[in-house]
């Protein structure tokens, strides 16, 4: 579609997960938003258009036109916003590259897949709902999880402490590398680079 004759066309949907509302701003759950909070900001770009339940931009990004989004659903309905954004702009779900956080994977760790099943998170499950597939491309972003016993709703919705955040903020750039690369040359080169 690089080269179509329809101006409007995107080439890729990149999908930070997270919640909306000051509360959740800066809590664990919220990754996948700072992640691409960052990329606009790298791009010189507000994510403040508002369509397809979502905050949005589009603009280039590792060679292609791609749809910039944060859903506005909450987590547990991210998938609304992902499919309506998908169909309008007719972007298959390996174009649908999704950044989220992983409470199995150490603090600022990466882990990049082609497809997957939602391994227990929310927001990817109701994304394959309304997708009708597992296969799009993630980066999964390390969070640690509560020690034994801890509360899990609690830990997500928590925010991470001075250290971790430090190691966060190195971790979504590296996310966005991790994605550059997904783009340019495929899940298989990024796994190999980033995970």
């Amino acid at each position: 579609m690089l080269f179509g004759d329809k101006s409007s066309a995107v080439d890729w949907l990149i999908v930070g997960l997270g919640n909306p509302g000051q509360k959740y701003e800066h809590t664990r759950h919220n990754m996948g938003f700072l992640t691409v909070d960052l990329l606009a900001e790298q791009k010189g770009v507000k994510l403040n258009k508002v369509k397809f339940k979502s905050a949005y931009n589009i603009m280039g990004f590792a060679g292609c036109k791609c749809l910039v989004m944060k859903p506005q659903t909450y987590m547990n309905l991210s998938g609304e916003a992902v499919r309506e954004a998908a169909q309008f702009y007719k972007i298959p779900a390996d174009h649908v590259l999704v950044i989220y956080d992983d409470v199995s994977l150490p603090v600022g760790k990466l882990r990049v897949r082609p497809t997957g099943s939602a391994g227990g998170h929310n927001g990817i499950k109701n994304i394959i709902a309304h997708l009708g597939t597992q296969d799009f491309p993630r980066i999964k972003i390390g969070t640690g999880a509560p020690g034994e016993g801890g509360d899990m709703i609690g830990w997500v919705i928590g925010v991470p402490s001075q250290a971790e955040r430090k190691v966060l903020v190195e971790a979504f750039e590296r996310a966005i590398q991790a994605a550059e690369c997904v783009i340019e040359n495929g899940c298989q080169k990024a796994m190999n680079d980033f995970n």
